[in-house]
C-alpha cells in the first residue's frame, strides 16, 4: 500500500494514540504515506450525557461503541484504512467485518489517585470526602472499600478533568488512568510528579491488586476490515504478549455480556519467567449497589489460556 489512512478521535490524547501508530509503522520500515483523519464519536459529540447512559432506556442514543461506532462506520465506507482505538473502548464483540489488526505494547495498567495539591493514599483520603470518576468500575470499588466516601460522575478529557479538580468543581480527589497521563506528558514516573499549566497535583498509584483495571486499559489497538491489504503491514508492530493478555481480558468480557455500564475489572499478565499468566477479575453486581463483588484468579500456562475466562466465571459462580 502507497497510503495509510488513519481514522482517530481528535482528543490530544487520542492524537498521541494516532501518531504513535504511525511512528511504529515507520519503525517497522513503512515508507508510504500516512494521513490522519479525525472522526467525531457519539461519545464526542453528547458530552453531557454519562458514558453508562447511552446504551439505556426505550430508545438508546447508541447500543454499544460509544468511541468506536463512527470510525468503524468510515471503516467499511473505506474512508480510512485503520481506525486507532484506546483498546478498553472497544467492544469485546467485533462484527465479522472487522478485524484486530495489531495491540501497541502495553503502557501502565495502573490508576491514578490524584488530588488538587497534597499526595494522600486512598487510606489517607478524609472520611467523607468527594472523588470524581466516569467510571462505573472505579466508582464501585471506590463504595466497596470506602463507604463513607461519595461519588460524583464526570465527563471530560483529562486536561478539562484536572483543572476543574483544581478549582474545587470535581471534589477532593479524581481517579485517572496512569497511562493516558504518561502519554500525555502530564506524569514523570521518574520523581512521580504530575503538572498541568504550571501547577503540580498529588498523585498516588493505586495498586492493579486494590483496582483491577478494566479490560484493555493501556494498551493501543489498531482496528481494520478483515480483508483489508493492511493486516500485512501492521502485523509487524504487534505486540504478542500484549496481544495473548488482552485476549483473555475481552473473552471474559464476551462471556459477561459486559458493555459500558457494567462495573467489571479484569487484568491479565505474563510473569516474568515468561511461562505462567496470572489473571484476576472483579465483578460488582450491577443493580444492587451494597452487594459484595465476586472474585476469582486463574494461574494457567500462557500458552493454555483458552479456557482462561470460563474459568473464572465459574469460580464465581456466573451463569455464561
Amino acid at each position: 500500500m502507497k497510503k495509510i489512512i488513519i481514522g482517530t478521535r481528535g482528543s490530544e490524547l487520542a492524537l498521541y494514540q494516532a501518531r504513535r501508530v504511525a511512528s511504529e509503522l515507520r519503525s517497522n520500515g513503512y515508507d508510504g504515506e500516512i494521513i490522519e483523519k479525525i472522526i467525531q464519536t457519539s461519545g464526542d459529540k453528547h458530552k453531557d450525557i454519562k458514558l453508562s447512559a447511552f446504551s439505556k432506556g426505550d430508545e438508546p442514543l447508541i447500543d454499544k461503541g460509544v468511541f468506536t461506532k463512527e470510525l468503524e462506520e468510515s471503516l467499511l465506507r473505506k474512508e480510512i484504512d485503520i481506525a486507532v482505538h484506546s483498546l478498553k473502548d472497544l467492544p469485546s464483540d467485533l462484527d465479522n467485518a472487522f478485524e484486530l489488526a495489531a495491540i501497541l505494547e502495553r503502557a501502565a495498567i495502573n490508576d491514578m489517585l490524584v488530588t488538587p495539591s497534597n499526595v494522600l493514599s486512598f487510606q489517607d483520603i478524609r472520611n467523607g470526602a468527594v472523588i470524581s470518576t466516569g467510571s462505573v468500575r472505579r466508582s464501585r470499588i471506590i463504595k466497596w472499600k470506602r463507604s463513607d466516601i461519595e461519588v460524583i460522575d464526570i465527563r471530560g478529557n483529562v486536561p478539562t478533568r484536572l483543572k476543574k479538580l483544581r478549582t474545587g468543581e470535581f471534589g477532593d480527589a479524581t481517579i485517572l488512568a496512569k497511562a493516558g497521563l504518561e502519554r500525555l506528558g502530564l506524569y514523570n514516573d521518574e520523581n512521580g510528579s504530575l503538572e498541568l499549566d504550571g501547577h503540580t497535583y498529588g498523585s498516588y498509584e493505586l495498586s492493579s491488586e486494590e483496582f483491577i483495571p478494566c479490560a484493555g486499559q493501556g494498551a493501543i489497538a489498531i482496528e481494520a476490515l478483515a480483508d483489508s491489504p493492511v493486516l500485512d503491514i501492521t502485523k509487524k508492530i504487534n505486540h504478542l504478549q500484549t496481544q495473548q493478555c488482552v485476549a483473555v481480558e475481552r473473552e471474559f468480557l464476551k462471556l459477561l455480556g459486559a458493555g459500558c455500564d457494567t462495573p467489571v475489572g479484569i487484568n491479565a499478565i505474563i510473569t516474568p519467567s515468561e511461562n505462567e499468566m496470572i489473571v484476576k477479575a472483579i465483578v460488582f453486581d450491577e443493580t444492587n449497589l451494597s452487594s459484595e463483588p465476586k472474585t476469582a484468579e486463574c494461574i494457567v500456562q500462557k500458552d493454555n489460556t483458552q479456557n482462561v475466562a470460563k474459568d473464572l466465571l465459574t469460580k464465581m459462580q456466573i451463569d455464561f
